[in-house]
């Protein structure tokens, strides 16, 4: 910066600028919240058919969430704005002082062009007469010290100004279309991130020179800014996308083996340069764009560490894998790399799926923790299990669906394809507990009808209980609860099953021998088993509080409305019963401290279904059909918690047995009371939150009938779907 552009210049233009900034953002907010207040609240709430559902609806929600991201982006341009206007008006303050006081004592600071500046003492004729042969009062020292005084702070304003201008260009490249999220309080703020990116770039250049000091360093910084999307994309463009690569074949070459503190380092290492490429990976600059572009050119190139005897190294798609495991990857990135992994998988046929990735590269592993990253599947799914709209994109093709169930035979990438699987059909990303569970739709429906007859099939379906699949089923089958529920009730049985979802009856008629035959096959694994009758427990509390505290959702007696929940109820968990007790599951949950322990460790988990509002509930249609309160926050929740509090507590039955609820994984009469007495108590407590005249007795009697009747008739639901002993 010229030392006379900051000494005469004049901020009031950028004075202006900021106010209009500010007043655009305080108009943004407002626009924001009327459009999370109004137009997505009013967006939730509607009943959505055909084209709206799929079209109008996702368009509805991006539109909100631009407003809310236009406000961040606009926020931000008004801190950094304004935060460099202070800094250079106090810089010119401190530069016009130091001019001042350099002519106190006689010198002269002169602007000499091009960031250039002199400063010099002033001479005065008289002096040149002076017997000591000076011609001025100059001391050398004094100008040193104003030249650096002035210099220092011309390079501060510089640093302000070009800062300012680099990050405010990088926060609009963010997003092609639209606006970005990244929210920054000032300029230094943004600056120091950007800064942060390019040392950590130009660390991970040279991977052989780093130290485990220099490693600490690196993760303590990458921790602390994974999420900041400036740092993430200038971090992924400067250090470039083969080099990227590289930089991790050299870090799990360098340290394979490592244990105690090293491991734990190299563990935060891979999630934190996962989380960063995640957030990387929304960029929209057209650095980033390149860089997406050139990552997956390198899906079958060969990666090997410098120092490596072997020639064969790893391949990029296992690198690029290995560093999906943690963070939401952008859907379009997640899509395309998708489609080319999906090809390559469904070339080498179902069971030579685990030889095209592991042969050859037995000596590669990418990964600290579990696993060795060689099947590049395993962490496409993590990735996948992280962005659900992603996921479901993955498998609306039932080939590609069925293919990868099949390769679980021959594969260990069970458990993290029913992650993602679980997170296409529930719409709820892997371990998120914040979010609101949207409700379903039509597609993921579908998916979830082609999972069921999948692992109905008779032909070996059931086998995928036990690849890895079992707890993500019982999950899946959970959040599924009243399309099931509605499935075995038959037509028309909507008003006492409620639901949200787009296609409530997708599973009735001849596709119910698919939901028992998977019920059944689920139940084998002791965390499936669990996810159902959690699932069922929670949909009962929320169906009983929310009838009982509006009897206009059912057009009849409360009485009949509670037989068809208690006889649901008993049909549900009569098909896991009966299940467990045939000799052909029996034997997968023998070990009955293995479904115990599940039932406890699955209570947290189910906590967090209530919390994300598993099951939303929709008033009927000739009611409106409004979403009504879902299982938290609403009509309904605290029964629903209250019974998943007795099972994680395993509290003790009323009776001759005093037993705890479920605590036999054999005995087929004590699950029966379980359920039973369950109901029973999640009836209770609807009644006496809402004070509905019901007497204790006749409330106890109708629902021990009706889940009893439920019971008996699930043992036929299993005889006519499927053989049994």
């Amino acid at each position: 910066m010229d030392l006379d552009a900051l000494r005469h210049g004049n901020f009031a233009k950028l004075g202006e600028a900021v106010t209009d900034w500010e007043q655009m953002t305080r108009k943004l907010a407002d626009l924001r919240k009327d459009a999370e207040n109004n137009l997505k609240a009013k967006a939730d709430t509607a009943k959505w058919a055909g084209v709206n559902a799929t079209v109008s609806r996702e368009f509805i929600d991006k539109t909100a969430a631009e407003f809310a991201d236009a406000h961040t982006q606009a926020d931000s341009i008004t801190k950094i704005l304004s935060d460099t206007r202070g800094e250079l008006i106090g810089y010119r303050t401190q530069l016009n002082d130091a001019i001042r006081r350099a002519s106190e004592q006689n010198l002269t600071v002169v602007d000499t062009g091009c960031g250039t500046f002199t400063v010099a003492g002033n001479t005065r004729p008289d002096w040149a007469s002076d017997p000591s042969g000076n011609t001025g009062v100059t001391d050398q020292k004094v100008v040193d010290a104003f030249r650096d005084e002035i210099q220092g702070i011309l390079s501060k304003a510089t640093e302000s100004d070009t800062s300012a201008a680099k990050v405010l260009r990088l926060l609009v490249d963010q997003a092609r279309y639209g606006f970005a999220d990244a929210s920054y309080a000032d300029r230094d703020e943004a600056a120091k991130a950007v800064a942060a990116a390019e040392k950590l770039a130009k660390m991970a250049e040279n991977p052989d020179d780093m130290s485990l000091d220099d490693i600490a360093a690196f993760n303590r910084t990458m921790g602390q800014y994974h999420d900041d999307p400036l740092f993430a994309e200038q971090f992924a463009t400067r250090l470039g996308p083969k080099k990227t690569l590289q930089f991790w074949t050299e870090m799990s070459y360098t340290h394979a083996g490592a244990r105690g503190s090293e491991l734990d380092t190299m563990k935060d290492l891979q999630s934190n340069l996962s989380m960063t490429l995640a957030t990387a990976s929304f960029s929209d600059s057209d650095a980033m764009k390149d860089w997406k572009k050139d990552l997956l050119a390198e899906t079958n190139t060969n990666f090997r560490a410098d120092k490596s005897p072997s020639p064969v190294g790893a391949l990029g798609s296992q690198v690029i894998s290995s560093l999906m495991r943690q963070g939401q990857y952008d859907t379009e990135f997640l899509d395309d790399y998708r489609q080319k992994l999906f090809k390559q998988d469904r070339g080498a046929g179902e069971s030579n799926t685990d030889d095209l990735w592991v042969k050859g590269y037995d000596a590669t592993d990418l990964v600290f923790g579990d696993g060795n990253g060689r099947d590049p599947l395993e962490g496409l799914f993590d990735g996948l299990s992280h962005n659900p709209e992603a996921a479901e994109h993955a498998f609306e093709s039932k080939s590609d669906l069925d293919h990868m169930l099949g390769t679980t035979k021959y594969t260990d990438r069970g458990e993290s394809l029913g992650h993602a699987l679980e997170a296409a059909v529930t719409g709820v990303a892997n371990g998120d507990t914040s979010s609101m569970a949207p409700p379903h739709s039509a597609d993921q429906v579908k998916i979830m009808g082609n999972i069921m007859q999948a692992v109905a099939d008779p032909d070996g379906g059931a086998d995928l209980v036990t690849k890895g699949l079992g707890e993500s089923f019982g999950d899946m089958s959970a959040s599924y609860m009243p399309e099931i529920s509605q499935a075995l009730a038959g037509p028309n049985s909507g008003s006492a099953f409620l639901t949200n979802s787009e296609d409530p009856g997708a599973f009735q008629g001849k596709h119910v021998p698919d939901v028992v035959r998977f019920l059944s096959a689920t139940s084998a694994d002791p965390a499936g088993r669990a996810g159902i009758i959690y699932g069922e427990s929670i949909y009962t509390g929320s169906l009983l509080e929310s009838h009982l505290s509006d009897p206009s959702l059912f057009h009849g007696s409360r009485e009949h409305v509670l037989q068809d929940i208690g006889r649901n109820a008993g049909i549900i968990e009569g098909i896991v019963g009966h299940s467990v007790a045939d000799g052909e599951v029996k034997a997968a949950v023998d070990g009955e401290s293995d479904y115990n322990d599940a039932l406890k460790q699955k209570g947290d988990a189910a906590k967090t279904w209530v919390n994300i509002g598993l099951t939303g509930l929709k008033l009927p249609e000739h009611l409106g059909g409004e979403v009504m309160g879902s299982v938290v926050g609403g009509a309904a929740g605290a029964v629903a918690g209250g019974a998943v509090d007795r099972l994680i507590e395993g509290q003790e039955m009323h009776g001759a047995k005093d037993q705890g609820l479920y605590a036999s994984a054999k005995d087929l009469y004590a699950m029966r009371d379980s359920v039973n007495q369950q109901t029973q108590w999640s009836t209770e407590d609807a009644l006496a939150r809402h004070h509905v005249n019901l007497p204790k007795d006749d409330a106890d009697d109708l629902i021990r009938n009706s889940v009893n009747l439920g019971w008996d008739q699930s043992s036929e639901y299993l005889s006519n779907t499927k053989e049994r002993p």
